[in-house]
């Protein structure tokens, strides 16, 4: 099993960028895909990013391409989400997650982090 905790949310002007990091516990961290999604108040968590397991491997939803990028540490068993050039629109609560693929939704992972707030705001 693996334990997630998210951590690195907070309010951010539009424009500005955070940097969310993701600290795993547990076993074989390196044998799992890594993913981050979000949900926004009313709406279904939606895929954001993921990683495979090695990490050359990466996928971005359309909304987050070339703003976004995520990256892992398997030395340190985290992953990491820098987010740049934030829109209103990327305000959401963000979840880390893993899974034993590497695929882009929410049912193909197993283990989910308690999320960390992401604000965008003027």
């Amino acid at each position: 099993q693996l334990q997630l905790v998210e951590s690195g949310g907070g309010l951010v002007q539009p424009g500005g960028s955070l940097r969310l990091s993701c600290a795993a516990s547990g076993r074989a961290f390196s044998t799992y895909a890594m993913a981050w999604f979000r949900q926004a108040p009313g709406r279904e968590r939606e895929f954001v990013s993921a990683i495979n397991w090695s990490g050359p491997t990466t996928r971005y939803a359309d909304s987050v391409k070339g703003r976004f990028t995520i990256s892992r540490s398997n030395t340190e068993n985290t992953v990491s989400l820098q987010m740049n050039s934030l829109k209103f629109e990327d305000t959401a609560v963000y979840y880390c997650a893993a899974g034993r693929r590497f695929r882009f939704g929410s049912q193909d992972y197993d283990y989910w982090g308690q999320g960390t707030q992401v604000t965008v705001s003027s």
